[in-house]
Parts: C-alpha cells; sequence; structure tokens
C-alpha cells in the first residue's frame, strides 16, 4: 500500500440549484505529488465538483480538506490563498500581454509607498524565465506576446502560471482537449516534470488514453457521485468505461 499522504480530502460534498442534485455525497481523496484524475460522462458532476474546489461554488454541505484541516472556499481568490490553482479549457490568458504579464496578472510584483508603486518589472522578467527555463517549456522568450504564441505553449504558459503560485495543488480541466498530437505529447510531459518537481495535480478529463498514460489515481463520478476509484495501474481502459456507464461497479 502506497505511504503517499493524503494532500486534498473531499467528505460527502452535496450541490444543488434549485431540484437539480448535482452532487449528491461526493468523496474521494488526492494524494500529494500525484497526478489524480477524475472521470465520468457529461453531468456526472465532474465540472461542480471542480468548481466546488476552485472556489466557485460553495457546496450546500460536506467538507473539502488540505493537509487534514478544513478550509472553505467562498470565491476564486479563498482558494489561491490556500494555494489551489486551476488551469480552464479557455486558459484565461491575455492575448495582448507577453508571457511573463500573464504569469503575474493580477499578481503583480509592487515597489513604493502607499499610493505611489512601481511595477517590479525586471524581477518579475527573470522570474518568469527562470520557471519556464526549469520546467523546459517551449517557449520563445518571456516578452514573447502570448498572441504569438502556438496552443500548445498557451497550455505551457497557463501551466506554467499555476506553478508558480500553487502551493497545494494544481487543477488542470481537460489539459489537451484542444491540441493536436504533438502539442499533447509535449503538454503531457510538462505535467510529469510539474509532478517530479514535488507538485499535486488533478486532471479531468475525457480521454481515458491520456488518464493511463499519466496519472496514478482515478476516480469515476457518475450522476453525482463518486461511484468509485482504483489506482490506474489496476485498470485497464475497458473496465474505466464501464465503470463511467455503470456496466462495471468496481475493479476488482
Amino acid at each position: 500500500m502506497s505511504q503517499t499522504t493524503d494532500k486534498i480530502v473531499v467528505e460527502d460534498i452535496r450541490k444543488s440549484f434549485g431540484s437539480v442534485e448535482a452532487l449528491r455525497g461526493a468523496s474521494l481523496s488526492i494524494k500529494a505529488g500525484e497526478i489524480t484524475a477524475i472521470v465520468g460522462d457529461n453531468g456526472a458532476g465532474k465540472s461542480t465538483l471542480v468548481k466546488c474546489l476552485t472556489g466557485l461554488y460553495s457546496p450546500d454541505s460536506g467538507r473539502i480538506l488540505i493537509d487534514g484541516q478544513p478550509v472553505h472556499f467562498s470565491s476564486p481568490r479563498d482558494a489561491r490563498e490556500k494555494g489551489v490553482e486551476t488551469v480552464y479549457q479557455d486558459l484565461a490568458l491575455s492575448d495582448q500581454l507577453s508571457v511573463w504579464q500573464n504569469m503575474y496578472m493580477d499578481r503583480e510584483l509592487v515597489r513604493g509607498i502607499p499610493g505611489f508603486t512601481l511595477l517590479r518589472r525586471k524581477e518579475m522578467r527573470e522570474r518568469a524565465g527562470e520557471l519556464i527555463a526549469d520546467l523546459a517549456v517551449n517557449v520563445p522568450g518571456v516578452r514573447r506576446s502570448v498572441k504569438r504564441l502556438s496552443g500548445g505553449q498557451r497550455q505551457a504558459v497557463a501551466i506554467a502560471r499555476g506553478v508558480m503560485w500553487a502551493k497545494n495543488m494544481i487543477i488542470l480541466d481537460e489539459p489537451t482537449a484542444a491540441l493536436g498530437l504533438n502539442e499533447t505529447a509535449q503538454v503531457e510531459a510538462l505535467i510529469r516534470r510539474v509532478v517530479e518537481g514535488g507538485m499535486t495535480v488533478l486532471v479531468v478529463s475525457h480521454n481515458f488514453e491520456q488518464v493511463k498514460r499519466l496519472s496514478q489515481q482515478v476516480w469515476v463520478m457518475r450522476a453525482g457521485r463518486v461511484v468509485g476509484g482504483t489506482r490506474t495501474a489496476d485498470v485497464t481502459g475497458e473496465q474505466l468505461v464501464g465503470m463511467v456507464t455503470g456496466a462495471v461497479r468496481t475493479v476488482e
């Protein structure tokens, strides 16, 4: 049995929108320093659960724990302050800004006194450049505007920004959905390097082959519940499909 500790624990989370129960008692755990995946069909509750983990939604009941301590997120800022960063499918990058400006967007380093502050531009450029180099991200310089980057490079910048600010976990929502085969491979290699550096990653994906390649643990959601979980090495792609559809209850 793995001795890796649980970084994040979700206990019996429930969330309703009027008469619609989006989450009906979802529970799972995310181990430190691993890639954990959540899979499920459309409407299974994956997005709602992620939004509870990122502060976009507040659960109606249940608990979220980080390192064994209960936390409550009333906004995305609360989640970020607790070290939970999210890379959504739209990436939330500004095309008109440079790579380093995107990495520090809304978190700029400043100096001076209240009422008169200056941006620490050189320091931000240098720090961004060092991180990009450490992660071996294929980006042609941090001064380059994001609009001139390829889809894979944009995804890499968004992930690097998450690495820069995350203390506890990065959530990746369909991280390669819009990418071709070569860029998908490059982004997956980056995700592996991020975890090798000690980060905890949660991936939400419809791509079972990707889940098998990347993750160490996979949880399956159906109808607002987490209906099963297994070490990824112990399950086949066919079994995952069966768990998602309900044809397979658990993996022996």
